[in-house]
């Protein structure tokens, strides 16, 4: 949440922004459970990441590669 602060995003948005960024995805599943939120879910197709945010988000993937053991 605090990478996405950062950089001026809502969290939400940006983890399906990078979803939609992924080479191998065909379709994003959303999950909203009031209008506002599935606006937000929605707008995140117009959001693309920096080559800088993504490779803060590699190096917190790597750091945190399994969030649940």
């Amino acid at each position: 949440m605090d990478l996405a602060h950062k950089h001026g995003l809502d969290p939400s948005q940006m983890a399906l922004a990078f979803v939609n960024q992924r080479p191998f995805v065909a379709s994003n599943i959303i999950g909203a459970t009031n209008l506002e939120q599935l606006k937000s879910n929605i707008d995140s197709i117009d959001v693309t990441l920096s080559d800088e945010l993504l490779e803060e988000l590699q190096i917190i993937g790597a750091r945190y590669s399994n969030p649940c053991p």
